[in-house]
């Protein structure tokens, strides 16, 4: 095995555990208490894990970027904060299937808007690889709400939100292409300093306009310990794995893990509620599985 194969499989399976790390996050939200500014505590995590990233800038020679590479990454942190501030409005507006629905098109879109900005190759097993993952995506949101597809429906909040996964999509394809280009960082851990530094900024400017600071007053122990480990595990490491596979992995492959994220969930959730168990969770798990390890399998062959 070469060891630019040997870096590309390992920014697979760095992958598979950004995976595993955002599928755990989800319980570690769902036990802090109701009625936080969700944006403005998007904003603490971003900047907790910057924070914890900070020694890492320090030991580099390269740590400020030039004026084109902090445009670069005020681009990134607004697509950032473009994707967290949509989820967050749309949240009360928007059905969580319609939600999931649109959130399975990142990876496609990633793949489209990469191909238009010369950082993805025409490359007909990837599309093959996302479409099978869109559909597994699709079958475990499909389940997960029991099958009704009454709440699906594409109305104005909705196409606010898929214009938040246009703006996810465009994170890692504007990091492929500040790389390419010289203009971002080499070392993966400064280019996610700088992006999750920017991304705090501006979506902290967000959470001051739509919400109230005021409420973070209501913030107890164990709030404070959740938002400390989801800054660093759930924001600082997953940023991390993300931008060390997008220097060796096109935007379309890197966004596809996302794939994954419910298949995690359900695991969680078939843990704390076995009866819930059923064969209709099986086509959908099968597919994401599936293209995952056809996803693995061309990592290790080439990227």
């Amino acid at each position: 095995m070469t060891k630019t194969t040997r870096g590309v499989t390992r920014a697979h399976l760095g992958m598979v555990l950004w995976a595993l790390f955002v599928g755990l996050s989800f319980p570690a939200v769902g036990l802090m208490s109701e009625g936080l500014p969700p944006l403005l505590l998007t904003a603490i995590r971003f900047s907790i894990a910057a924070l914890a990233l900070l020694p890492l800038l320090w030991r580099q020679d390269e740590r400020w970027p030039s004026i084109p590479g902090l445009l670069l990454y005020a681009l990134m942190g607004l697509s950032l904060a473009g994707f967290f501030g949509t989820m967050f409005w749309a949240a009360h507006r928007v059905s969580a299937l319609s939600m999931a629905t649109l959130f399975v098109s990142v990876p496609l879109l990633a793949y489209c808007i990469g191909r238009g900005l010369g950082v993805e190759q025409a490359a007909g097993r990837l599309l093959a690889i996302l479409a099978l993952g869109a559909f597994g995506a699709l079958g475990l949101a499909i389940a997960e709400n029991n099958g009704d597809l009454s709440e699906l429906k594409f109305g104005f909040g909705e196409l606010a939100f898929f214009f938040g996964c246009i703006a996810s999509a465009l994170y890692p394809v504007l990091s492929k292409w500040g790389l390419h280009r010289g203009v971002l960082a080499r070392q993966a851990g400064l280019r996610t300093f700088w992006s999750l530094f920017m991304g705090a900024i501006l979506i902290g400017m967000l959470g001051l306009i739509w919400e109230q600071p005021v409420a973070l007053m209501r913030m107890d122990l164990r709030d404070t310990a959740l938002v400390i480990y989801l800054g660093v595990f759930s924001s600082g490491m997953t940023f991390f794995l993300q931008q060390r596979a997008t220097a060796v992995l096109t935007p379309g492959a890197v966004t596809a893990y996302s794939y994954l994220v419910p298949f995690v969930s359900m695991v969680l959730l078939f843990v704390a509620q076995p009866q819930r168990i059923g064969w209709h969770w099986l086509p959908g798990s099968l597919m994401v599985v599936l293209a995952i390890a056809l996803l693995l399998r061309r990592g290790e062959s080439h990227e």
